[in-house]
Formats: C-alpha cells, structure tokens, sequence
C-alpha cells in the first residue's frame, strides 16, 4: 500500500519505541510482554491520535480550514490532541464534550479538563449523552455565521470522536507498516498482538496495515465502551472502508476481527478493580503510566489472558500503549483512594 499520495502533517519524527516489559514478564511467568510506546508520540502529553490527525489535519489545510471542531467524552484524549494539533497549525478549535456519566464534567477538574483551558480551546460546550448530534450541527452553524457584519464566518472542518474515520485510520495503517520494520530490524517475531478498541480507528487501521504487508499477526482488542458483537461489527465496517482507501485488494476477513469485551465493566470510564490493579502493577513494576479508561483496562485484559494461558510460555506479547495519562489526574481518588473496590 502507498500511504505517500495521501497528505500529511508529521508531529512524531521518530518511531516510537518497542520496549520489553522484563519485570511483568518474570512477575507473569509466561509470555514474553513487550510494549508498543505510542503514548510518546508527539503533541501534548502523546497518545494514539497522534497518529490519525497526521492525515485529518492535513486534510483540513487542504481545505482552506481555519477552525477545528470536535467531540468526545469529558476526560477525551482525542480532544486534547486535537486542540494541540490546531495550536500546532495556527487554527482555531471548539470542544464539544459529552457527559456520558450523569455529574462527571467539573469544569475546575485535573487531568484532560485541565489541559483544555491550559491549551486555550476557544469553546468548550458540554450535553448529556445522546446529545451529540443535535449540538453538533448547531456548533458549526455558530461558527460559519460572522460575529459582525464586517466579518466573515468561519471555515470549519469536523471531526469525529476518536478521529476514527478511514482516512484517520490510515494513521494506524502507517502504524502497522512501522511496527513490522521495527521488527525486521530487532530481530523480533511477535505472536500477538493487543490493543484497547474503542471508537474503532486504531484497531481498523492496525487490521489493515497488516493484511496489506501480509502479516498474519493476529490482533485481540480489549472493548473499552461496547459489547463485543456491536465492537466487532463497527471495527469490521471502519476496516473494510480504510482498505478501500487505501486501495488494499480484497475484503477484510470478518474472522480477524476479534473484540473481547470482559474487562469493560459499568461502562465506558468508569473505574474496575482490574483496571486499577493494572495500573499499580505496570507504575510498580515498570515505570509506565497506564490510564483508568483505555489501556489500564486493556491490560487488565492481557493479563487475565496470561493467566488463563491463552499465551503460551515463550510467546511475544506485544500490547499497544495508546496513551492518555493525562486522565490518570482525575481518578486519584479511584485509584489509591478506595481499596475496597469491586
């Protein structure tokens, strides 16, 4: 696949690091665990969106775009990545935030909330779940309309939660085809591979960037908003339509799609006692910041997997850090300060 004739804007001039986890790999006593550092990719604070705005941003340029609207969940990763990547290219960038757990927006509080203002996003409006498709048309519509007669309204380009578009999905694509240099240059042969699946893209991406090096890498995603049958059929359809994209021959087999929805808990963000073990053990073990809503539950997955032998000893395990520490700020209280949770 020819990723070149796409534009893109780059904010990570390096590939980012594969490191082997040797002390969770002694504590587990089974597979070999290696990680997959997309959470120093470039931009504020890094993470997997990085990743998708190299072609979304550059699409926005190419469209004359002076203001960039998107949207997602109160703690959004994606909006705080995508409030530095319009900072980065001198354009404008309105935040529409869902607030899919009833009382969880605070305007004062830490974690990605506090990078908002910090970053200046020129608008932050906030509904409740399900609110999102009736905002966001009445956003944009606010933008394009001039604030005086002497202006004009605003270009605005939208994007969509994650990033999770094919052409966003080609970041994860460009990520498949580093990842399998990466490993011809180290010497390294991996079994598995897992990552968090969310809005879609980085799992489609991956999927596709493998099928069109013909990797047979097989991928497990650990569900971190939706039951498995439904997570399943959307990571199916963004896969199908990013390799049409990207002009790779030949459907996308429904059998390499695999999204396990065990550790997802109450809900989206909401904390587990895995999750929160997950995160002490790779803070204590290796140094590494997971975060409560993606890849502390993700891992909570890969090691409950481990223990069921689903990974034969040996075998390389390699899991895909996508971010999102930033977020960790605001679940003090889950994380060190109840215990006792179940």
């Amino acid at each position: 696949m020819d990723l070149a004739r796409f534009p893109r804007r780059r904010y990570t001039p390096w590939p980012t690091p594969i490191e082997k986890l040797a002390h969770l790999s002694r504590e587990l006593g089974g597979p070999e665990i290696y990680l997959k550092r997309d959470d120093l990719l470039g931009l504020a604070g890094g993470g997997s969106k990085t990743r998708k705005l190299e072609f979304l941003m550059a699409d926005a340029l190419a469209r004359g775009a002076d203001t960039i609207i998107t949207v997602g969940a109160v703690q959004s990763n994606h909006c705080r990545l995508t409030l530095a990547a319009a900072i980065k290219e001198g354009l404008k960038c309105r935040l529409l935030l869902e607030e899919r757990v009833p009382g969880s927006y605070r305007p004062e509080a830490s974690g990605n909330n506090f990078l908002y203002r910090l970053l200046g996003a020129e608008q932050i409006r906030v509904v409740a779940a399900g609110g999102l498709n009736a905002a966001l048309p009445e956003m944009v519509s606010e933008a394009a309309s001039p604030a005086h007669k002497s202006q004009e309204g605003r270009r605005t380009y939208v994007i969509p939660v994650g990033g999770s578009t094919p052409l966003g999905a080609l970041g994860y694509v460009a990520c498949a085809q580093e990842l399998l240099s990466q490993c011809f240059d180290l010497g390294l042969q991996f079994d598995h591979l897992v990552c968090t699946s969310g809005s879609a893209g980085t799992h489609a991406g991956l999927l596709v960037g493998l099928l069109g090096n013909s990797s047979r890498l097989p991928i497990t995603g650990i569900n971190v908003s939706r039951p498995r049958a439904e997570q399943e059929a959307i990571v199916h359809t963004l896969a199908e339509q990013t390799a049409e994209l990207a002009g790779l021959r030949g459907a996308v087999p429904r059998e390499t799609v695999l999204c396990l929805d065990e550790w997802l808990g109450p809900g989206y963000s909401l904390p587990t006692a895995a999750m929160i073990e997950a995160v002490k053990l790779l803070a204590r073990l290796e140094g590494i910041l997971l975060d409560p809503v993606y890849t502390g539950k993700a891992m909570a997955g890969l090691l409950e997997l481990v223990k069921r032998g689903q990974f034969a000893k040996g075998e390389k395990v390699l899991f895909l850090h996508t971010g999102g520490s930033p977020a960790l700020y605001a679940y003090q209280q889950a994380i060190l300060g109840n215990p006792g949770l179940g």
